[in-house]
């Protein structure tokens, strides 16, 4: 019988495992498909406070799975398939192994969102990437092309420009959205030229990109833009599969918690992107994930002697 499990292995769910180890509630952390989430494809955090020179998103999981399994943490490289939350103790199954466990904590991220536009789905790993950091690389001295104009986008073509030739940034607004900084960084690049009121509307190749079409959303003038690869920044959605049906969700699929983190259920606690819908950053991710635990250790500590407190009907 599991204490605390903590499905998700990003910023929120390594900080969780880091305040309930140190609360001697030896947490098992069952990482997903990726150790680290989406903050490990990170190129650069520039943001988070205490690395003034900014670190690898890939070096901070690290760092913070190394801080978690000091203090007692176990780490389960392995991907949740069901979860059933409508008895206690809760039942957590992966492709490996299954536990019970008096508490859950719920950090399963976000995952990009697609475009849906034709050649995206054929050509995904031909071309067709969502993470600069693992696939830039293979881009060394070619052209591509990256749809966005957030954060995500700018911060990641800035890091294509460091193998590319040359990166066209597609955005369907004539401004993007990210920070000034970011913008002005991009725009000082000689390598980055911005397409703007523009989206894309197919992507072209048999076994390997050779373009993008595209569509001014003013005008409708369509065009070709020639690429060897297209890198994909428009949003994410919440990793909310296992709990549909089981713990309350918005409109757009995020898991509804308090304050406090605490979902529908009693003893289920959620953190991070799958429940922030405003501030996607680090920062937030490993606030909700100490609120998480120490709202975990607070209701094991209110269940010695008593009953596990039934859901209001």
């Amino acid at each position: 019988m599991e204490q605390v499990v903590i499905v998700g292995s990003g910023p929120a769910g390594l900080t969780a495992a880091i305040y309930a180890a140190r609360s001697q509630l030896a947490p098992l952390v069952i990482t997903g498909s990726a150790l680290g989430g989406q903050a490990a494809s990170s190129s650069e955090i520039e943001n988070y406070p205490g690395f003034p020179q900014g670190v690898s998103g890939a070096e901070l999981m690290q760092l913070m799975q190394q801080q978690a399994e000091r203090f007692g943490a176990r780490v389960e490289m392995d991907d949740v398939q069901e979860v059933n939350l409508l008895r206690h103790p809760f039942t957590v199954r992966a492709f490996g192994a299954a536990w019970e466990t008096r508490t859950l904590i719920a950090a399963t991220g976000v995952a990009p969102r697609v475009l849906g536009v034709p050649g995206e789905s054929r050509l995904k790993g031909r071309g067709v990437s969502y993470c600069a950091t693992c696939d830039g690389f293979f881009y060394k001295d070619k052209t591509v092309v990256v749809v966005g104009g957030g954060d995500s986008a700018l911060n990641e073509a800035l890091f294509l420009t460091r193998f590319a030739s040359k990166v066209y940034v597609v955005h369907r607004r004539g401004q993007w959205r990210a920070q000034k900084i970011a913008q002005d960084r991009a725009l000082q690049n000689p390598k980055i030229q911005p397409v703007w009121d523009a989206v894309v509307t197919e992507i072209l190749g048999d076994r390997q990109v050779t373009g993008v079409r595209i569509s001014n959303v003013r005008t409708g003038a369509q065009s070709l833009l020639v690429a060897d690869g297209m890198f994909s920044y428009v949003g994410n959605r919440p990793n909310t599969r296992l709990f549909k049906g089981q713990l309350e969700l918005d409109e757009q699929g995020y898991i509804v918690t308090d304050r406090r983190m605490h979902t529908s259920v009693p003893g289920v606690f959620a953190a991070g992107d799958v429940q922030e819908r405003t501030l996607k950053q680090v920062a937030t991710a490993v606030g909700g994930g100490a609120m998480a635990a120490m709202e975990a250790e607070q209701f094991l500590a209110q269940m010695e002697g008593n009953a596990y407190p039934k859901r209001e009907a």
